[in-house]
This record gives structure tokens, C-alpha cells and sequence, in this order.
């Protein structure tokens, strides 16, 4: 290969590598597990990217389709038929199909080579996937139009339209002039930071693109990072599991994107009448009268319980989403909603393939003329400095009041404007250095965008308070010199500033108690920072829960809470209640209602008083702890009770229902108004799910020295080493390097079938194959993962889990055990500065010796430690001590962020299942173990579950105290 500034570009080679004949493809994966794929064509490409995806993200993948199908219930259960019932009647499925069959025929032929990939990776990555054994699921098969409806099933309540449901309740029980009260970026929303840096602003005199996209944290992750090059193109980016190419964050090495939502209103939902026909049709009542709408029924299929029939019902304004069931219609009413793609046929995937060929804005702006959902705003920038800062989608010509609530079916005033679509608008980024105010659309250098009212606000009704975007530009303002690693001061700032209004009021909150004044004035000495070692942004989050539960109980806001919230209301699907619960909507429009004249001015002193006086009290009996111990990531999974157990900071797997599921819920910095958005539900929970969906910034002097990172890792593949690896960097708010060049890359091949071989003391699983482009005769063999290989040992400890112990398979888990190995609180492994290679050769080493065995041991299906197993007297402790009949060795490390400050007891526990083991030989008769002289914590446990403490001994690479468990101390003898 070629070295240069990204290795070895396609376009530039001469020869054609072995694995790159037409429709061929090679993979690569960095250090973290991320693919690097190359291809000789964008087709090849494609399958190769639905083929990776297949084998990292398998049962992703697969719930998705589910989703889009509305058949989850299936194999979740009844929890998942809320779901399923609305994509139905919304026709999900039929409009991806009619979005299909519309596609130039260059992207139909894309989009079926990535779904061509998915297929032929689909039975090898749930080979590897425990969850598809835990709930008896098969992966099905994807048809060329799937993608499309992930896509759709994605984004379809992205514009957050059951907000027109919370109007019509907010106008009919507060009066209409109170119907956007509540109008902020509300619980159902999801939006995003994104800023560029023209060279004005930078130490490299190039661009930088920068952000975060704030959504619904799901594990997997909702953004994969990838690779994608071939002669015509090489981009690095984030794309969507099951969707082809990148479409939201990329860098082709000539120009970047990014995107954050516009806010924008373009779905509406109509108020149908409805009846039925004596021959059991259903007809809708238009501006010409009674009309024959469409009608049929389907059957959901539900796991443990019996199966639902659903009445799909389409108007001439849309599927009927609310209301119209086959019981109900009779009475005459329902709700219909109308969506672009649903009447266009257009969905924008031919900007797709269109965005990884760009080199310019100017492409990218082409590009984006044939976006269509969801609306966005978008940045860019090239390597000749160029930049573009516009808006991007379709948003249909109607009244004004489509976008604020229900309106009538039958009224010809609310109808869409056929073939119309409002224009978008577009502003210029200043690429000068001159200082002086902006208004965030981009003087000076700088573009900002988080979803405020700015360049798409005449495009929606509700959007996030302006404090992200001005605290944004606030900070890129104070320098000129930025650099890439720099942008994560931008990416972790925590300043509340929509805390403002609460504090003001409580400095003059009147008639304080001494425990509420000292509150006072800790509150107003506080720095306003939501930082996770924090207790004052604890202290402050309970002061405003706290009144966001009074305002809620006030006379003001009755109508609307306890018993009369809307979310209470059976005209509503569940599905909405996100949308319809009141005081979610009032935590979130908190800044405003203490600020507008819904309550007298001395009403809002009295309640913030009246509070100050509650959590004063409160925390004299429990003082706030820091806000990270509160403040915790609570991702969505399709399998909710069944979480991976322990603090998994390299791993994960499924879990017993109830475990614990540190790994995952890690403390967090930020807020909701923070730009470092971790948001959580004033009022109801400290907890967040939305939050930074990944991180990225984009360097258009080298695209080497970009960033990136996602809450959890590469990988889907509970077991993998790139399962979970990433998150202790995206909780810091570090980020990974963006490998650009090839030799530094690890090349791999991918696999299809199977064979198992077994010893007593050591069980190798291996997928046995031959890449397509090689000599049939040569086959290359790849362990699979932990959670599926044969253990030797299993045992159930009460109240922790099931342990099993796993033998070391080198190949596959170098990296997992490289990653634990090497940092600081393994410094008494003393492997801290070996490379991954060497790690892998010691433990080969050892899977060689029959006297010499090494595990993983497995809490619940996630790797939890390492344990060790020796004969002492071959091996060079046996030289220390006087070895007796019966001795047995061991070595133990637990895993990264597990143990004590993860769960109580986890090492004790984890011990149980070794010692258990252990003397399940007879032949065993007392354990030896030799920690570090210096390590005094592992001395003391040893101590605590009886281990007898023997002699110092020395050896040449630690001074170790040796310690005895004898059968008899256990009762065992």
C-alpha cells in the first residue's frame, strides 16, 4: 500500500487488491472496531455496507424491520402492540414501497445492493446475537424497499405532530389564546447542536464542522460510524443502521456536512367523520360529500397473549391514526395524518447517493434539492473554504392553522396546496474574522444552529430556547485559533442559562426560613454549571422539580394535571403520551411560565418560596449528592427487561430481568438547555434517555485529525470488545481519532458457516469460511463471541446472576482484554504497556500449557473479569513456597468501572462462582493466590472471605503476598 495523508486512496492505485475484483469488497477495522470498507464500485460498496452492518448490528437491524412491518409484538409481547398498531394504520410499510417503486433507477439499484448485503450477512450476525435466542426469533428477510421504511419509521414522529393533540387540549381547557403556552421543545422532540468554524477561526486556516445530534439514546446505537470508499468516492461518516450511504454526518475529504432538526411543521392531522356502510365499509365525509374510503383489516400477532385485529382506515387526507376502529367508527369520528411522502411518493433518498459523490457545497447543495424528510437545517463546508447554511426537506403550502392543531377533514380552507412546497430558506456564513454581534446565522466565522427560532423559523411553531445556540457561539467567540481536539470544550459545556428566571425569583423569594435562605444563597453562589461532581446542581434540580409539581397543583393549571391529564385520556393511543403528559410540559416550559403573566408575579414568589422551604428541609435529612449519581443515561431497548447486568464498560449482553445495568446508565454531565443536552424531565425524573446520539467534528485542513464517538461502540454484538468500548470516552466527552489511513488498519474477512470443537478444560467455537475472491482451498477461522460459547462452568449466585466461566479464546478477545489490562487500576497485572498484539500472544501462550487456563467470566451473558487458573508447581510461584498436594492457582482482575462502585459485593460475588469451581475437583484442596504486595485492596478481600495469609515471596516482576483457602476453612472437608 501507498502511505500519504489517508494511505491509499481507491481512485489512485494501480493494481486492484486482491478482494476488489468487479462486485468485491475488503473490509478494515481500526482500533475501535469501526469498519473501513473498500469496494470497486458503488454497488459493491453498498452490498458491502449492508453486509457489515448485518454482521455488527444484526438484531438492530432486525427490530427495525420489525417495526417498520408493525409485527414486534410478535416476539416482545404486548408491550410493543401500541407501536405496531400505529405504523399499520399509518401504512408505514405501503409508503416505503410507493417511495421505492419512484426512485431513479441508479438509487433503486444502490438501495437493493446494500438490502442484497443485509441478506447474505443477516444468519451469521444473529448467529452471534444472543437476543435473537432469548426471544425464539429467526432473522427474516429484507425486501429492496426496507430501508426506506427505516427510514420513514424512524423519523415519522420526528415533527413531534401529537403536539397538535396537546393544542387542541391546552385551547379547550385554558382558552384558546393559551394554545402555545407550552410551545418549547417538548419531551417527544429531538434536536441537535451544529456549528462551523470558517479558517478565520481556526489555527489551520480551514474549516471546521462540528456537533451533536441529540436524540433518543438506543442501544445499539442509532448512528454507526463508518467508511465508505471506492474509485469514485471515499467518505467517512455516520449513517444509520439499515439505511445505504451516510446521510446526516459525513466528510468525503473534500467537503463535510452536518444537520440538526429545523423544527419545521410539515405533517397535519385532520379531524375525519366517519360511518360505516351496511356492507361494513367505511365511508368519510370531504369537502364533496360522502366518499368510499379506503378499508381493511390485519392481525397483529402478540407473544403470550392473542393476537389483535387493526382496522386500517385511509382517507383522502390520510391513514386515520386515532379513532376509527371498527367499534368505534359508528360514532362518526377520527384522526387522519397527512405526511409527505405518504402523498408525494418522495422520500429524498436519490440525495443520498448523491451526498457521497460531493466534493463542493455546491454539491451538497444540489444534493440536499432532493431531500425531503426530515426537514433539517444543514452546514458544510470545503477545502477551498467554501460554506452553506440552509434548510433541507419538503414542507407543504397550507393555512397557518394546519400547523397548530386539528382541522377539519371536510373544510376545503385546510387542504394542501397540490404540488407546492413552501421555499426554504438560506443565509450566507461570513467568512471574515471582524468582531461584533450575530445573530447565530453566521457573521464573523461562525454558524451556529441547535433547533433555536433562527434561519427555519418560518417553518414551525415550537423550538428550543435560544440558550444552546447563543452559548455556543458565546464560546467559539472567544478564540480564533480553534483546533479539532479543541471542539469538546464546546461539545461538554454545561451552563444552565435557562435557570435564570427560578434563581431570579428566589433571590427575592420573601419570608425565608434559615435552612431555605442558606439554600438561597448556596443556589446563588452556584456557577449555574450542571456538572456530575456537582451537589449544588442537584440541590437545583430538586428546587425546580419541586415547583414544577406546584405550578402543575396550581388553580392555574388544574384543568390540565392529576386527574384531568390529557395523557389519562382514553381517546388517545398510548403511543402519544409522551406528547399529551402535562407536567413533563410544564418542566420543559418552566424558563417561560415563571416569566409570562400565566401567575401574578407574587403568585410565582410565593410558590418558588414555598419550595425553597420543602427542599431546604428535605436535604437537612438527605444532603444532594453529586449531580452524576442522579443524573443517568436510560437508553431505550427493544428487550427492556432484559438489560445488561453490571457495570459492562467494555461489554455488554442480556441480562436477568431486575439486574442492575451500570454499563449503560453511566452519570452524565448537562441538562436539557445545557449544550452539552443530556436531557432529563423536570418534574419527573433526573434520569435522561435523549441525549448526544454521537459526537463528530469535521477537519477540513486533514480530515485525520477529525473526531468522533457514539455513546456505546461499534458494535451491536453483545460480547464484543466493540460493544460498549466507546463509553467511557463519550461520558468525558473525548473522542476517538478518525483513521484515515490505511496501514494502520486491520484488515478482515468475512464468514458463513459454522463448527464446534471441545475439550474438558478448553472450548473453541470457530465460523470456519473463505472470502469469496480467495483460494476456495484456504479457510480462515473466527471465534465467536463469549456470550455463545460453551462454558465449563455455570452457576446461579443469588441476587447477582448467573456467572459462567468461558475459556480465552486469543484471536478474539485481545482487544477486550487489552482494553482491561492496560489501565491504571490494572497497573498490577503488569501488562500496562503492552501492545494488543502482545497481549494476544501471551495468552496464546497460555492456551498452549496444559497445566495453564484463562476465562472470561460471564455475569449474566457480559464479560465481568478475568480469571486464571495454574498449577503452582509449573509454574514459577511453585519456586516461592512449598507446594503442597492438592494446591491450585489463581489469578483474578475484574473488569473495567465493575466491582465495589458498581454493585455492592460484585468481586465477593464473582468469587463465589470461581471457588465454587474450583473445589468442584476433589482433587483440589486449597487455593493459592499472589497478589502484589502493594495491593491492599485485594489483600483485604482475600482476608474478608476467609483466604489465611501466608509468607512474602519475590519474584522478578513484583514482591507478592501469597494467601491460602483451604477446603476446610469452607466447610468442605
Amino acid at each position: 500500500m501507498t502511505a500519504g495523508v489517508d494511505g491509499e486512496r481507491p481512485g489512485e492505485r494501480r493494481n486492484r487488491a486482491r478482494g476488489e475484483e468487479p462486485g468485491g469488497h475488503e473490509v478494515f477495522r481500526d482500533d475501535w472496531g469501526i469498519p473501513h470498507l473498500r469496494a470497486a464500485d458503488a454497488l459493491a460498496l453498498a452490498r458491502a455496507q449492508g453486509h457489515a452492518t448485518a454482521l455488527d448490528r444484526a438484531w438492530q437491524l432486525e427490530t427495525e424491520r420489525h417495526r417498520v412491518l408493525g409485527t414486534s409484538a410478535s416476539h416482545l409481547g404486548a408491550d410493543a402492540v401500541d407501536w405496531d398498531r400505529f405504523v399499520r394504520r399509518a401504512r408505514i410499510a405501503d409508503t416505503a414501497r410507493r417511495c421505492f417503486d419512484r426512485l431513479a433507477p441508479q438509487t433503486a439499484a444502490w438501495v437493493t445492493a446494500y438490502v442484497d448485503g443485509v441478506n447474505e450477512g443477516l444468519a451469521e450476525g444473529a448467529a452471534q446475537a444472543p437476543e435473537f435466542v432469548a426471544v425464539g426469533l429467526a432473522p427474516g428477510r429484507w425486501e429492496p424497499w426496507t430501508p426506506l421504511g427505516v427510514w420513514l419509521s424512524t423519523h415519522i414522529l420526528f415533527a413531534g405532530f401529537p403536539t397538535k393533540l396537546w393544542r387542541e387540549e391546552v385551547a379547550r381547557r385554558l382558552g384558546e389564546h393559551r394554545m402555545t403556552l407550552f410551545a418549547t421543545d417538548g419531551p417527544g422532540t429531538a434536536g441537535s447542536n451544529g456549528w462551523l468554524l470558517t479558517g478565520a477561526r481556526t489555527a489551520t486556516g480551514a474549516p471546521i464542522v462540528a456537533g451533536d445530534p441529540h436524540r433518543f439514546i438506543e442501544d445499539p446505537g442509532v448512528y454507526q460510524q463508518i467508511r465508505l470508499a471506492c474509485p469514485e468516492f471515499d467518505v467517512v461518516g455516520l449513517a444509520v443502521p439499515g439505511i445505504p450511504g451516510i446521510a446526516h454526518f459525513g466528510h468525503t475529504g473534500h467537503v463535510a456536512w452536518a444537520i440538526t432538526n429545523a423544527m419545521a411543521d410539515y405533517q397535519d392531522l385532520y379531524r375525519e367523520r366517519l360511518r360505516r356502510t351496511p356492507d361494513g365499509g367505511v365511508e368519510a365525509l370531504g369537502p364533496d360529500g360522502w366518499y368510499r374510503a379506503h378499508a381493511h383489516t390485519e392481525t397483529i400477532e402478540v407473544a403470550g397473549a392473542e393476537p389483535e385485529q387493526v382496522e386500517v382506515i385511509e382517507t383522502d387526507r390520510g391513514p386515520v391514526i386515532i379513532g376509527g376502529d371498527p367499534e368505534s367508527t359508528a360514532s362518526g369520528e377520527g384522526i387522519s395524518l397527512r405526511y409527505p411522502p405518504r402523498v408525494t411518493g418522495e422520500l429524498g433518498f436519490d440525495a443520498l447517493p448523491a451526498l457521497l459523490g460531493a466534493r463542493t457545497v455546491a454539491d451538497v447543495d444540489t444534493a440536499l434539492d432532493r431531500w425531503v424528510e426530515p426537514v433539517n437545517v444543514v452546514l458544510a463546508a470545503d477545502t477551498a473554504g467554501g460554506t452553506l447554511h440552509r434548510v433541507a426537506g419538503h414542507v407543504p403550502v397550507r393555512p397557518y392553522a394546519n400547523r397548530l392543531r386539528v382541522v377539519p377533514a371536510e373544510d376545503p380552507a385546510y387542504a394542501w396546496r397540490e404540488g407546492e412546497a413552501v421555499p426554504l430558506p438560506r443565509t450566507e456564513v461570513d467568512r471574515s474574522d471582524s468582531s461584533g454581534g450575530s445573530d447565530g446565522g453566521g457573521s464573523d466565522g461562525i454558524a451556529v444552529m441547535a433547533n433555536e427560532r433562527g434561519l427555519a423559523a418560518p417553518l414551525g411553531v415550537e423550538f428550543a430556547p435560544p440558550h444552546r445556540a447563543r452559548r455556543i457561539r458565546e464560546v467559539l467567540d472567544a478564540d480564533t485559533d480553534w483546533t479539532s481536539d479543541a471542539q469538546a470544550a464546546v461539545h461538554t459545556d454545561t451552563l444552565l442559562a435557562s435557570s435564570r428566571p427560578l434563581l431570579s425569583l428566589l433571590a427575592e423569594a420573601p419570608g425565608l426560613g434559615p435552612a431555605a435562605d442558606h439554600l438561597r444563597g448556596r443556589l446563588l453562589r452556584w456557577d449555574r454549571h450542571m456538572d456530575a461532581d456537582s451537589t449544588d446542581a442537584t440541590l437545583y434540580a430538586r428546587l425546580r422539580g419541586d415547583v414544577v409539581h406546584r405550578l402543575a397543583a396550581h388553580p392555574a393549571l388544574k384543568s390540565l394535571t392529576g386527574e384531568d391529564d390529557p395523557w389519562r385520556s382514553p381517546a388517545y393511543p398510548a403511543l402519544f403520551r409522551p406528547w399529551l403528559a402535562a407536567v413533563p410540559r410544564i418542566g420543559y416550559a418552566l424558563e417561560s411560565l415563571l416569566t409570562v403573566g400565566l401567575l401574578p408575579y407574587e403568585d410565582r414568589l410565593a410558590l418558588v418560596a414555598a419550595s425553597a422551604e420543602a427542599v431546604a428541609g428535605a436535604a437537612e435529612e438527605t444532603p444532594p449528592g453529586p449531580w452524576g449519581e442522579v443524573h443517568r443515561l436510560s437508553p431505550w431497548q427493544a428487550l427492556p427487561d432484559r438489560t445488561p447486568a453490571g457495570s459492562d464498560s467494555a461489554d455488554g449482553s442480556l441480562g436477568s430481568v431486575g439486574s442492575g445495568a451500570e454499563a449503560i446508565r453511566p452519570g452524565v454531565a448537562g441538562d436539557h438547555d445545557c449544550v452539552l443536552s443530556t436531557s432529563s424531565v423536570p418534574g419527573v425524573t433526573d434520569l435522561f434517555a435523549r441525549g448526544p446520539a454521537a459526537r463528530y467534528v469535521w477537519d477540513l485542513a486533514r480530515r485525520e485529525d477529525s473526531r468522533w464517538a457514539v455513546p456505546f461502540g461499534a458494535s451491536g454484538v453483545p460480547g464484543s470488545a466493540h460493544h460498549r468500548d466507546q463509553t467511557p470516552l463519550w461520558v468525558r466527552g473525548e473522542l476517538a481519532p478518525v483513521v484515515t489511513d490505511w496501514n494502520l488498519l486491520h484488515r478482515t474477512t468475512h464468514h458463513s458457516t459454522t463448527h464446534h470443537s471441545t475439550t474438558h478444560h478448553r472450548t473453541t467455537s470457530h465460523r470456519t469460511t473463505r472470502h469469496p475472491e480467495e483460494n476456495p482451498a484456504v479457510t480462515v477461522a473466527e471465534p465467536v463471541a463469549p456470550a455463545l460459547r460453551p462454558a465449563v462452568h455455570e452457576q446461579k449466585v443469588e441476587g447477582f446472576g448467573t456467572v459462567r466461566l468461558v475459556p480465552v479464546e486469543p484471536a478474539a478477545d485481545a482487544e477486550l482484554l487489552h482494553g482491561w489490562v492496560t489501565e491504571e487500576r490494572a497497573r498490577f497485572w503488569g501488562m500496562a504497556d503492552h501492545t494488543r498484539e502482545q497481549v494476544r500472544e501471551i495468552y496464546e501462550f497460555v492456551d498452549s500449557l496444559p497445566t495453564h487456563h484463562a476465562y472470561l467470566a460471564l455475569r449474566d451473558g457480559v464479560p465481568a473479569a478475568l480469571f486464571q487458573t495454574y498449577e503452582p508447581d509449573a509454574d514459577p510461584v511453585g519456586e516461592c513456597y512449598d507446594v503442597q498436594p492438592g494446591d491450585f492457582g489463581v489469578h483474578l482482575l475484574i473488569a473495567p468501572a465493575e466491582g465495589e462502585g458498581a454493585v455492592k459485593g460484585y468481586t465477593e460475588a464473582l468469587l463465589t462462582a470461581f471457588i465454587a469451581y474450583i473445589f468442584s475437583d476433589p482433587s483440589h484442596l486449597r487455593v493459592i493466590v499472589e497478589p502484589d504486595t502493594r495491593n491492599e485492596k485485594a489483600i483485604a478481600r482475600m482476608v474478608r472471605i476467609g483466604f489465611e495469609l501466608g509468607p512474602e515471596i519475590r519474584k522478578p516482576e513484583k514482591t507478592a503476598r501469597l494467601a491460602f483457602l483451604t477446603r476446610a476453612a469452607l466447610g468442605l472437608a
